[in-house]
């Protein structure tokens, strides 16, 4: 499936452009990868420039960061609670920046990006 970000088909009035050209690499976008809860899957992807990006499909353990002791621990992810960044992820176990897990060590809030950078990083949440 193409994800395409340039210019529409249409006018903002509706009336239809003509095509002048095709598609251009860098008009594309990929689709989220809408990391879940399970075994550890990742997929590497090249970027624009040649380099690569790490992309997390599903992940069971995450990095917590107590802030009163500023200690850093292993914990294995229980369920997701909340996330703002839509609700209906709640339902499906799908993680993303700002969305609050349920852990061994206690609730965190997600501030890493798992679909962007490969890894899960949380904040201990009172």
């Amino acid at each position: 499936m193409v994800v395409f970000q340039g210019r529409g088909k249409r006018s903002s009035r509706g009336s239809r452009y003509k095509k002048f050209r095709n598609y251009r690499k860098y008009e594309l976008g990929n689709i989220p990868s809408s990391t879940g809860l399970g075994n550890k899957r990742i997929r590497s992807i090249r970027q624009l420039s040649g380099s690569r990006k790490l992309r997390l499909l599903s992940e069971e353990y995450v990095n917590v960061l107590d802030p009163k002791t500023k200690k850093s621990q292993k914990s294995k992810i229980k369920t997701i609670t909340g996330n703002p960044a839509n609700r209906h992820f709640i339902r499906r176990n799908i993680m993303t920046k700002g969305a609050i897990i349920d852990t061994e060590a206690g609730k965190a809030r997600i501030t890493s990006r798992p679909g962007q950078e490969g890894i899960i990083n949380a904040v201990l949440v009172e």
